[in-house]
């Protein structure tokens, strides 16, 4: 079933203790300085620096299953990357899957950006509301074809294609468990995988 979506304001309301956003090369800089420490889950969304939410083991092993199914799909001239940065104009998100243009020396000294990335995916469970509101406006912005979030508190996936510049995205498609969610990497159409095989 397709759904039209409507424009999604941005509703990110940074917390007190945010008191400056940042550009891409100043929070580069940051992380050159050590700034968060070599273990720290940050991500730039918007010019905030925020925290990625904790992982509890369904999030973990879903992760690990759809990479995997994933991986089993494309073609060996596009990358699996998981927890791995990318670049747009003001953010550098870590999105938990995204299907990159190989080999894999060319992010040896810059993340990806839009025009290298055919998919991405989140896993999303107490991240829900920031993943459909934040993360789907800055990734439709950035002009990413597809983004899927696997929604594990209403065992859905949501498939957002047809990014427009209003910040948001054209089409949304709900696939329950019975269902079988079409895959696409550069124009070429692979084998669908079932929902019940990316959720738990």
């Amino acid at each position: 079933m397709t759904i039209a979506v409507e424009p999604i304001p941005s509703t990110f309301v940074p917390s007190p203790d945010l008191i400056k956003r940042f550009t891409v090369d100043q929070y580069h800089r940051l992380i050159d300085a050590d700034v968060f420490g070599a273990d720290a889950r940050v991500e730039l969304l918007e010019g905030w620096i925020v925290y990625k939410m904790t992982h509890n083991p369904l999030h973990g092993s879903t992760v690990d299953r759809i990479q995997e199914i994933l991986r089993d799909r494309i073609s060996k001239s596009w990358r699996v990357r998981v927890q791995s940065a990318i670049t747009t104009r003001d953010s550098e998100p870590k999105p938990h899957i995204g299907d990159r243009q190989g080999p894999a020396s060319r992010y040896a000294k810059r993340h990806p950006v839009a025009k290298d990335i055919e998919l991405i995916v989140e896993v999303a469970d107490s991240s829900l509301d920031r993943d459909r509101n934040e993360k789907g406006p800055l990734y439709a912005r950035a002009g990413i074809s597809v983004y899927w979030i696997v929604n594990l508190q209403e065992s859905v996936v949501e498939v957002y294609s047809s990014p427009t510049r209003a910040r948001r995205y054209a089409a949304l498609q709900r696939f329950g468990m019975k269902d079988s969610v079409p895959l696409a990497i550069a124009e070429q159409t692979l084998p669908p995988i079932l929902v019940k095989e990316l959720l738990p």
